[in-house]
């Protein structure tokens, strides 16, 4: 595909990344090609923003560093966010300078939320309950448990729970964006 034409339109149940969304067009994507890398989603720093489900998932062997791993999940949301921001506005800096701040803000913020929701509040919650239950079940088990078993089976169980929640988590999070922040005209607002 040649970079200066326009990528193919794309399937409306297709995963949307939040920058993605600026025009609020997901048949025409910010970016002069589709597939563009982004180190936020397409390299081993993605797993920064799991830090929170594995501060969860230790949260009783290591209950100080359930904080930490909070503020590197959400370094990595702000981080990508304003990585966001800052690609949405140098594509629109062309057409007007007011446009380009428009869609900057609303790119960032429409990331923020996305991945504040889908990486590290809704995720922490998932596991959080996940080890919280699992705890109570195996201390409530008919027949003795070593100790070395009632300790770490809620961590592993919740570890071996983040693949299962993180999809659905996602999908979730992304119908809830379309059908919320992404149907508003956010550039009507701002010109």
């Amino acid at each position: 595909m040649d970079i200066t034409s326009p990528p193919p339109p794309k399937d409306d149940n297709q995963h949307h990344h939040p920058e993605e969304i600026i025009l609020h067009d997901h048949n025409v994507h910010h970016t002069a090609t589709e597939e563009e890398y982004n180190v936020f989603r397409d390299s081993a720093v993605r797993y920064l923003g799991y830090c929170n489900e594995v501060g969860e998932s230790f949260r009783y062997q290591f209950p100080r560093f359930v904080a930490p791993s909070y503020v590197i999940s959400f370094g990595y949301c702000i981080a990508d966010a304003v990585t966001s921001g800052k690609k949405a506005y140098e594509f629109a800096r062309d057409d007007t300078p007011k446009t380009a701040k428009a869609d900057a803000v609303v790119s960032t913020v429409d990331t923020l939320l996305w991945q504040s929701l889908a990486s590290v509040c809704l995720p922490g919650l998932a596991i959080h309950q996940i080890v919280k239950a699992s705890r109570f079940a195996v201390s409530r088990s008919p027949m003795a448990v070593p100790v070395a078993i009632s300790t770490w089976m809620p961590t592993f169980v919740g570890l071996g729970s983040i693949p299962l929640i993180i999809h659905p988590i996602d999908e979730f999070v992304d119908y809830l964006m379309e059908n919320s922040f992404r149907k508003v005209k956010w550039n009507s607002y701002f010109g």
